[in-house]
């Protein structure tokens, strides 16, 4: 297994360097092998989400929070693919294609635009011949049942509010280059 932080294949900077530690637990995906390619259905157009699961969550975890993020696209700031919160803590999976519902299919749960104008997944897609991407799916075990976000803000608040609110974060990436 590859780390997804120091492959050099890779173009773009760790997206958590400057980000406080935080305990990590287990997230296993029965669609996605960590640090391989990517399986094309996960891909644009077709964007299917792809399944997560986690358990071993830190004590006083009370909702998560899933993203989807881009760190190689060929900008200042990545590429934000999925973002969605307020998950309550029964929750332990998400099933496949969850991703095409705004609420992924459980009642409270918030998607917020992702960098491509969608409040759902929008699968790897980087820019014809620029360099492999990582697609980093991660989950954060939130200290709130639920965080006080406009649903019409970007993917980039969930992230600076769960730098007060985390209190774990684990990570399944995978990559994909677009020759």
């Amino acid at each position: 297994m590859t780390d997804y932080a120091q492959d050099p294949r890779f173009p773009g900077p760790d997206p958590f360097a400057a980000l406080r530690d935080l305990p990590s637990f287990t997230l296993n995906s029965d669609d996605l092998r960590n640090g391989e390619e990517i399986p094309e259905k996960f891909r644009a157009p077709e964007s299917v989400s792809p399944h997560l699961a986690w358990s071993d969550l830190p004590e006083g975890t009370k909702s998560l929070a899933v993203y989807c993020f881009d760190p190689d696209a060929p900008t200042a700031s990545g590429f934000w693919h999925w973002a969605a919160f307020n998950i309550p803590v029964s929750v332990t999976e998400l099933p496949t294609g969850a991703g095409a519902k705004e609420d992924l299919g459980i009642d409270g749960v918030i998607s917020l635009r992702n960098d491509s104008g969608q409040k759902t997944h929008y699968g790897a897609n980087p820019p014809a011949e620029h360099a492999p991407h990582r697609y980093l799916y991660v989950v954060h075990a939130v200290d709130t049942e639920t965080l006080d976000i406009d649903p019409d803000s970007s993917a980039t608040v969930l992230g600076f509010n769960l730098h007060f609110h985390a209190l774990g974060r684990a990570v399944l990436w995978g990559w994909y280059e677009n020759n």
